[in-house]
């Protein structure tokens, strides 16, 4: 009989290997925020045979999200993303056990995250203060994490890169990052996914964002979690 699973990641065995590829089925990784970057992380993941994702957004379905998330649609609009993603991923691979966690994340919770063992957390919230304990545990525990800065306000997807916090510049909430790590005397290395453009003003108290600077950033962390996890990047 055949597996479930068999010839599903065919096209990511040729690449990888069987035994990288069989490999990611046995991580958990962690997503922090489903909105325009954290969305198309899980999205990349779950077609990657990732295992186990923990999937963390208190937040449901808004018609204003549609412009740049993949899980909105007229059909899921009011709804949690969380549950949206767990059936969307059900059909993409039934064997990925996915955990939802729909709970707004604090300064005083954050730590309940931590209950599971965890391979990767991808940071793609945009609460600053959760945010900064959030890399300031896992860099302390040793977790293997990758944080994104920000994408709203950007229209150039070829600025995006995966690089050392400390080099960033021109991003307002990449400046806090590092201000943040040299006020803790945390001086283990960061990587974050941040772009080089200078970002626009709000426009009436909006945030402008679009179809394909977010999605573009969320493709780049779930590249670099997984080339790490296959151990083909080597920072």
């Amino acid at each position: 009989m055949k597996s479930i699973n068999e010839n599903r990641f065919l096209r990511l065995e040729a690449y990888f290997g069987k035994e990288k590829v069989n490999d990611l089925s046995k991580k958990t990784i962690l997503v922090l925020g489903l909105g325009g970057v954290g969305g198309y992380v899980v999205e990349s993941l779950a077609r990657s045979n990732i295992g186990t994702l923990i999937l963390v957004d208190y937040d449901t379905v808004d018609i204003t999200n549609i412009n740049r998330q993949i899980i909105a649609l007229s059909s899921t609009i009011g709804k949690y993303k969380t549950e949206c993603f767990k059936e969307r991923i059900k059909d993409i691979n039934p064997l990925c056990e996915v955990i939802c966690i729909n709970k707004l994340i604090t300064e005083e919770n954050y730590k309940e995250l931590f209950n599971y063992h965890i391979d990767y957390v991808a940071d793609c919230c945009d609460n600053i203060k959760v945010k900064e304990n959030v890399i300031k545990y896992c860099l302390k525990n040793n977790i293997k994490i990758i944080s994104s800065m920000g994408t709203g306000n950007r229209q150039n997807p070829e600025d995006l890169e995966i690089i050392d916090v400390m080099k960033t510049s021109g991003d307002p909430i990449a400046r806090r990052i590092r201000k943040y790590l040299k006020d803790q005397k945390i001086n283990k290395k960061l990587y974050v996914m941040c772009s080089r453009e200078v970002p626009k003003n709000k426009i009436h108290g909006v945030i402008p964002s679009n179809s394909f600077v977010p999605p573009s950033a969320g493709l780049l962390i779930s590249s670099y979690i997984i080339k790490t996890l296959t151990k083909d990047n080597k920072q």
